[in-house]
């Protein structure tokens, strides 16, 4: 057996194999973060950067709590971890389904726990599904999803994906999962037409993140919701990035105005500090599972419902509560929003689209995201490339007014450096 250095020099490759990257990556192509407070990072040689999109659209309250820190540890001496199969519970996972459902767009809530969001679609859509075959309806499978969108990485979750690139190379997807332009309406009435009766679910992220930030056509979800009645389907909002305070509201669906089905959620609701996600399961689905007592829910993870990161959860919603964070999301709309406005020049950046506290500019032809990325990087600033044209910002609830002026101010100054 060969060994190698933990720390391979440069021209080699990480033995870390990245997601979302490039395989053929050397050591010296990444950029070693090593600390991080409130809305700053710094990598390994102390340079500071402000974090324009909270790590990945999910660091709500800032970086360095130490109450993260104090009531993970307080939870790992009580209780470690321990399952919640079949007839075992623990304290912190049924704490935090009672708060959540208490937060729910709908009434008389339940909730179900995964690890991340990619699980929580699939959860949603296996939950959908499920629904459907307890109501008495197993002909409806058909999940209708949007195109451009994000979903997850999941197969269940990737076939949803409005992204054709994140689909290529991985061989057959599940069947039955089609797709619709994301603002058009007549689009999915035709989609359910086409599937008349074999319709489970319509999934739809209130705002398109990952997909290039989209917020909905005005009346859109409610739209959705319209047909969804009219056709016996369940209506799946997928607010991994959009719930815990990034519209205002715990949940994006009453910023918007619509009640769903199932809601899936993750990042926001550790502030990231600890992996964990779920689904909010409302009462058209739980009432036909809970209908037939027999009925077995043959789904789940090992790390459902974690006491760890469920403690690290209530934790991080006790500092959203406590601090008002959700009365920040329309500040950034109103500071950052409005800032990054003032930089559409019609050439190099040629719109500026987002809703409360997601952003993002549109770039003219020729102007590469990435390579702007790169710019803004040299100048301290984070944010995300979206495909070549969009660049996307989601910063920390806790950003200062001071801070929003820098990102607009650098973001600009690379703008502008551009060849």
């Amino acid at each position: 057996m060969t060994t190698s250095s933990p720390n391979p020099a440069a021209g080699q490759r990480p033995r870390l194999l990245h997601p979302f990257a490039r395989p053929a990556a050397r050591t010296e192509d990444f950029l070693t973060i090593a600390s991080a407070s409130g809305s700053e990072v710094f990598d390994s040689s102390g340079k500071r950067y402000l974090d324009a999109l909270a790590s990945l659209w999910y660091c709500a309250i800032g970086h360095g709590r130490g109450e993260i820190g104090e009531a993970v540890v307080s939870q790992m001496t009580q209780l470690d971890a321990f399952h919640l199969f079949d007839r075992f519970t623990n304290a912190p996972a049924d704490a935090l389904a009672d708060r959540i459902s208490s937060y729910a767009p709908m009434d008389d809530a339940r909730v179900f726990f995964t690890s991340g969001g990619s699980e929580a679609v699939e959860t949603a859509i296996k939950l959908a599904r499920l629904a459907q075959v307890a109501a008495g309806h197993p002909e409806r499978r058909v999940v209708i999803s949007r195109q451009p969108s994000y979903h997850g990485v999941t197969y269940a979750a990737m076939a949803a994906t409005g992204l054709p690139p994140n689909r290529e190379g991985f061989g057959p997807l599940p069947p039955e999962i089609v797709q619709v332009p994301h603002d058009s309406l007549e689009a999915a009435r035709a989609a359910v037409a086409q599937y008349e009766g074999r319709v489970a679910a319509i999934i739809a992220e209130p705002v398109v993140g990952a997909g290039g930030v989209y917020p909905p056509v005005e009346g859109y979800l409610q739209g959705l919701r319209e047909l969804c009645d009219q056709a016996g389907a369940l209506l799946i909002l997928d607010e991994v990035i959009c719930a815990f305070g990034r519209m205002g509201t715990w949940f994006a669906a009453e910023h918007f105005g619509v009640v769903p089905d199932l809601v899936t959620f993750a990042k926001g609701v550790t502030s990231g500090y600890i992996p964990l996600g779920g689904v909010v399961v409302g009462p058209a689905v739980h009432d036909p599972l809970e209908a037939d007592e027999s009925l077995y829910l043959r789904h789940g993870n090992t790390y459902s419902g974690h006491p760890v990161a469920c403690a690290a959860a209530m934790a991080n919603l006790d500092i959203m509560e406590r601090e008002s964070l959700l009365d920040r999301a329309p500040g950034i709309a109103a500071v950052l929003g409005k800032g990054l406005g003032t930089l559409v020049d019609g050439e190099r950046v040629t719109s500026v689209r987002g809703a409360q506290g997601v952003w993002a500019l549109g770039l003219g032809e020729g102007v590469d995201a990435s390579a702007l990325r790169e710019k803004m990087l040299d100048r301290g600033v984070i944010a995300r490339p979206i495909g070549t044209s969009t660049v996307a910002f989601c910063p920390p609830l806790v950003v200062t007014d001071t801070e929003m002026g820098e990102i607009v101010d650098r973001t600009g100054e690379a703008i502008s450096d551009l060849p």
